[in-house]
């Protein structure tokens, strides 16, 4: 017998050095992909449970992809925030459609997020609430407090802030290491190093 083993701690880390915080809830934990490295603070809310309910009809009868939300690597889902996949009518019946997130995004406490997809080295900020359908593409910081409405499509290097959203400047050049999430992922978990 070990007497050895380490303090249960606040986060469970996974082969892949997921952190997912043991007071997050996953829903359908099935249907979410996590790339790798990504921090799930506490109260976080990630609803895998609501899952495409037509599928497309395949020729072999296997399985369709079930992904409900896909998240990239390196990325950090601040406490109390909730990411849920946008849903819509398609042939006549209600259905949800797949959240994809990229590498190095960021989401702010207590931010809803419904895009169809956000891209790579995102920072979404405080009480953001991003609407269904919505397209956010790679290098975008969207300020605390905005409104994304429905289907908007947020281009790359925007600064957007507002409710609704509108664009307000452009992310500098040179400004892109700001998106950089390593050094963040680093702080959290059982074993936290400080930020270097």
């Amino acid at each position: 017998m070990s007497s050895r083993r380490a303090p249960r701690g606040e986060y469970i880390e996974t082969e892949t050095g997921n952190k997912v915080a043991r007071k997050a809830t996953l829903l359908g934990t099935q249907n979410i992909m996590l790339g790798g490295k990504t921090v799930i603070q506490p109260e976080v809310l990630i609803r895998g449970d609501l899952i495409r309910t037509i599928q497309a009809s395949t020729q072999s009868g296997a399985a369709s992809n079930n992904t409900a939300v896909s998240i990239g690597r390196y990325c950090f889902l601040s406490r109390g925030c909730c990411l849920r996949p946008p849903g819509r009518l398609y042939k006549g019946a209600f259905t949800f459609m797949p959240l994809r997130m990229g590498d190095h995004v960021f989401v702010g406490p207590g931010s809803v997020v419904q895009a169809a997809s956000i891209g790579s080295h995102v920072h979404i900020g405080t009480n953001v609430v991003v609407g269904e359908f919505a397209i956010i593409k790679d290098y975008v910081r969207i300020l605390d407090g905005t409104v994304v409405p429905p289907n908007m499509v947020i281009p790359s290097f925007s600064i957007v802030a507002g409710q609704p959203a509108r664009l307000i400047g452009e992310v500098p050049e040179g400004g892109h290491e700001a998106f950089e999430l390593r050094g963040l992922y680093k702080t959290v978990g059982n074993n936290p190093q400080p930020a270097s």
